[in-house]
């Protein structure tokens, strides 16, 4: 029974190694198209918008684009959609996984809301769809010929949803949640937008139709949104290796600093590959931006230590507390562990628990049973260097006492 854990672990790693190498090959070929189209040498003669010599691996390349469409239909035409559309699938996945089976420990935060896990579950869910609608009802009002003011909408928009979230999820979930928000955008914007405009395009050419450039204008819009919104989507998705990210008091505000963040940056990027000059600017701002982030990642923890250890074990956490061994599994956690995954940590140079995981207390101790099992019990991950020498008795009553719950 106990290799379940094993088990479903292992599957975790599966879809998130699949997952970061579908959102490379995405976030690679987009940032590769924003960069050509933006390089593109447009004096040139004849029915192409512009053209692009590359020299890579050897060889040369021409590259030419056409503003609607080339006069007939190509042969060969290569889409791309399938890596965003797998980043999603492979990220969604991943978050059923982590935040909806583990949500008694990663999702729901009892200190802030008194929900059932399936409620938090229906949240989850239910956010994303909602986001997208309301993103996509700005988008085809007026403001899509208001670009500027619509991005400070859609931003205020993302703001608000992390604030949101972090009125009901943990830190960790919050930020997670805020990223597959915005990613959920973004896939949305090729699956519902980018592609059926395109495909209406290609059909006009089929049928000796001239396309109308309309569907180019329109997905060029969602498209530049995507790109400015993918380097805060990949701080989100690794935030949850900081606690000082995600486990502070403003770590909603934190989360709005980082899109603000990603638009300097992109901007930066942007301006050189049009050869529009070298905003230099940008990096200042940028750097003034994580300062902030950094300032306010000091602030207090969120949640007190009366309040963590007022929350009541699910029944499946209490079997762990009630289970044989796990008085001395206890000692060994707070032995071994304890002095770095503190309310207030006392080894040198931790400021908070690492990813927020707490082992004062039998409640957290029980409440994270799952996670000492595999990282202190069948493998060596920690202590780290294993520092605090945990000794292999130590790790064999860890593994006795999982084992007793019926993990």
């Amino acid at each position: 029974m106990y290799d379940f854990a094993v088990f479903w672990d292992w599957m975790a790693f599966a879809v998130r190694w699949l997952h970061v190498i579908t959102a490379m090959a995405w976030i690679g070929s987009s940032f590769y198209f924003i960069a050509l189209d933006l390089g593109l040498n447009r004096n040139v003669p004849g029915p192409a918008d512009g053209e692009e010599w590359q020299v890579h691996g050897g060889g040369f390349y021409h590259i030419q684009k056409y503003l609607v469409a080339p006069e007939r239909m190509p042969d060969h035409l290569t889409w791309f959609k399938w890596e965003s559309y797998s980043t999603w699938l492979s990220g969604a996945a991943l978050l059923m996984i982590v935040y909806w089976v583990g949500g008694e420990l990663y999702l729901i935060d009892a200190g802030k809301a008194d929900l059932a896990l399936w409620q938090g579950i229906l949240i989850s869910a239910a956010s994303l769809t909602v986001g997208w609608l309301v993103y996509d009802f700005l988008c085809k009002s007026g403001l899509g010929e208001r670009p500027t003011l619509l991005m400070v909408l859609l931003f205020v928009l993302l703001v608000a949803m992390g604030w949101g979230y972090n009125q009901i999820f943990t830190g960790r979930a919050m930020m997670l949640h805020l990223g597959a928000f915005t990613a959920t955008i973004m896939t949305a914007n090729v699956f519902f937008i980018i592609m059926p405009n395109q495909r209406i395009v290609v059909d006009d050419l089929k049928n000796g139709r001239t396309p109308d450039p309309k569907y180019g204008k329109i997905a060029k819009l969602r498209s530049t949104h995507n790109n400015y919104l993918t380097l805060p989507v990949l701080f989100l998705m690794l935030s949850n290796h900081y606690p000082l990210a995600f486990a502070t008091q403003y770590n909603w505000i934190i989360a709005a600093l980082v899109f603000l963040m990603g638009v300097t940056i992109r901007h930066y990027f942007n301006t050189r590959h049009a050869r529009a000059g070298n905003p230099t600017w940008t990096w200042l701002a940028t750097a003034l931006l994580f300062i902030a982030i950094m300032w306010l990642s000091t602030a207090p923890m969120h949640q007190p230590l009366e309040e963590a250890e007022a929350q009541p074990l699910t029944s499946y956490e209490q079997k762990f507390a009630d289970a044989d061994g796990f008085e001395d599994a206890h000692d060994i956690v707070l032995g071994r562990c304890s002095m770095c995954h503190a309310r207030e940590p006392v080894w040198e140079g931790i400021l908070w628990a690492p990813k927020g995981v707490l082992l004062e207390t039998e409640a957290d101790i029980a409440r994270n049973a799952q996670q000492i099992y595999l990282q202190a019990g069948v493998t060596h991950a920690m202590p780290p260097a294993n520092v605090t020498y945990m000794e292999p008795e130590d790790r064999q009553a860890i593994i006795r006492w999982v084992r007793n719950a019926g993990l």
